[in-house]
C-alpha cells in the first residue's frame, strides 16, 4: 500500500506576538502564504497538482476569519482550482491538519496536500472570537457543575498533583531556553526558517530569520522572581489540590506570531514527481482526557500512538511534547518514563513560541530536521489541546 510522506517543511521564525514583535506588521493571511509559496519554491512541485491546503488556526476571528486558509492559498499564488479549509482543534489545530492531509493521502482522497498552521496572536488575540460569549451551554455547564476553567489553572492543577515545584518548573524552562539558544547558534534551525522581510514602526526592513522568543541568558534565578500568573483568576473558585501558585509568565510559552507548512504525499507520487521525501508517517492517534485538568491527554495520546505504531518509548529518538505551560512535558514524562535527554532537545515553546494554529507543525518542522541532524531514525510529537484532548504523531525520517 501507498505509503504518506513528508517531502518537506518550513516555517517562519518566531515574533512575539504583540505589539510591536518582529511579525506584527504581517498580517495573518501573509504570514501563511508566506510559507507556502516558500514551500512550492523549495519543492519545485507544479502548484497545480495540490489537491488541496489545510491549515490550523485557533482564533478563527478578525483577520483570521473567513477561512484563512483558502485566502492564504490565493494570497501565495496558488492556482483558483485549488481549495483551503481550516481546522480547530485548539492547541493542536496544525498537527491535526497534518494527520488529516496524511490520512488522506493514505485514504486516496488525495495526491498531494500542503497542511500548516498560522496564529497572528500581536493582530488577533486570544479568545478574540470568544468576546464575553459563553461558548458552553447550559448541558456542558451542567456536565461539569464545578466549573471550566482556564489552561492555566489546569496547569497549576497538574504541577500539584504531580508534585512539580516552582524551582523544577522554573529549571525546566531554563532549559528550554539554553537549548533553543544553543541550536540556533549552531546553525541548528536554518534549514527549517524561511527568511522573511519585514517592516518595522520605524519603516526599516530587516529580514526576520531568528526567533524572536529565545532568551540566551535566562536562568532558573532570573524566572524564580515573577509573580503567578493565575492565582487572581481563580478567586472565587476552590482549589484546595493547589498548595502554592507556581504558574508564571517565565515557565509558560510566550504569546506568539508565526506560521509554518508541510508538503505531503504519497511515495509513489514523490516518486513518480523526483522529490525525495524527508520523513513517512507512522502512526497517528488523537484522544480526549478530563477538560478541567485538560493538558494531560498527551499521555494517553501517546500510549495510543505507540501501541498503534508497534512501538515503545526505547525506540524513539526524540520526542516534541508542546510546552504550552512547564508542568506538560514533566508531567508526561514522569508518567511514561522517558529519557529527558530525548525531550525537546533544540528547545520547547517556552523559548521557541506557541503561534497557537502552526505549532503543530512547527513541532514537526524542528523535529524531522533534528533526527536528520543527529541520524534517528523514529521522533514523536504530542500536542495538549483546549478541551482536554491531543494528538500524537510518529514520524521515521528517511535517507
Amino acid at each position: 500500500m501507498p505509503q504518506a510522506v513528508l517531502v518537506d517543511v518550513v516555517r517562519t521564525a518566531s515574533g512575539r506576538g504583540k505589539p510591536g514583535g518582529a511579525l506584527s506588521g504581517v498580517h495573518p493571511t501573509d504570514l501563511l502564504a508566506h510559507v507556502i509559496s516558500a514551500l512550492v519554491e523549495r519543492t519545485g512541485i507544479d502548484p497545480g497538482a495540490l489537491d488541496d491546503v489545510i491549515a490550523g488556526c485557533v482564533t478563527q476571528a478578525g483577520q483570521q476569519s473567513v477561512n484563512v486558509a483558502r485566502n492564504a492559498a490565493l494570497a501565495a499564488g496558488l492556482p483558483q482550482s485549488v481549495p483551503g479549509t481550516t481546522v480547530d482543534r485548539q492547541c493542536g489545530s496544525g498537527q491535526q491538519a497534518v494527520a488529516f492531509a496524511a490520512q488522506g493521502v493514505l485514504a486516496g482522497a488525495y495526491d498531494m496536500v500542503i497542511a500548516g498552521g498560522v496564529e497572528s496572536m500581536s493582530r488577533v488575540p486570544m479568545f478574540a472570537g470568544k468576546m464575553g460569549e459563553d461558548p458552553y451551554g447550559e448541558r456542558l455547564a451542567a456536565r461539569y457543575a464545578d466549573g471550566l476553567v482556564g489552561q492555566g489553572i489546569s496547569a497549576e492543577l497538574v504541577a500539584a498533583r504531580w508534585k512539580l515545584d516552582h524551582r523544577m518548573l522554573d529549571e525546566y524552562s531554563a532549559r528550554s531556553h539554553e537549548l533553543a539558544a544553543r541550536t540556533a547558534a549552531s546553525g541548528g534551525f536554518e534549514r527549517e526558517i524561511i527568511p522573511l522581510t519585514v517592516t518595522g514602526e520605524d519603516g526599516v526592513e530587516t529580514v526576520h530569520v531568528t526567533d524572536e522568543t529565545v532568551r540566551p541568558t535566562t536562568t532558573a534565578d532570573d524566572l524564580a522572581g515573577l509573580r503567578p500568573s493565575f492565582q487572581d483568576e481563580a478567586m472565587g473558585c476552590r482549589f484546595p489540590e493547589i498548595d502554592d501558585w507556581r504558574i508564571t509568565p517565565g515557565n509558560s510559552s510566550p504569546l506568539t506570531d508565526g506560521a509554518a507548512a508541510a508538503l505531503i504525499t504519497t511515495d509513489v507520487m514523490a516518486e513518480r514527481l523526483g522529490l525525495r521525501p524527508r520523513a513517512r508517517f507512522h502512526s497517528f492517534s488523537v484522544t480526549g482526557d478530563d477538560p478541567v485538568e485538560m493538558l494531560t491527554a498527551i499521555i494517553p495520546a501517546t500510549r495510543k500512538v505507540l501501541r498503534r505504531g508497534g512501538l515503545s518509548m526505547a525506540d524513539i529518538d526524540a520526542f516534541e511534547v508542546n510546552e504550552a505551560f512547564a508542568p506538560v512535558p514533566l508531567a508526561w514524562a514522569h508518567e511514561l518514563g522517558a529519557d529527558l535527554e530525548r525531550l525537546n532537545p533544540r528547545g520547547g515553546a517556552i523559548a521557541l513560541g506557541h503561534p497557537l494554529g502552526a505549532s503543530g507543525v512547527r513541532l514537526l518542522c524542528t523535529l524531522v530536521n533534528h533526527l536528520e541532524q543527529t541520524g534517528g531514525r523514529y521522533g514523536l510529537q504530542t500536542m495538549c489541546e483546549g478541551g482536554g484532548m491531543a494528538n500524537a504523531t510518529i514520524i521515521e525520517r528517511l535517507g
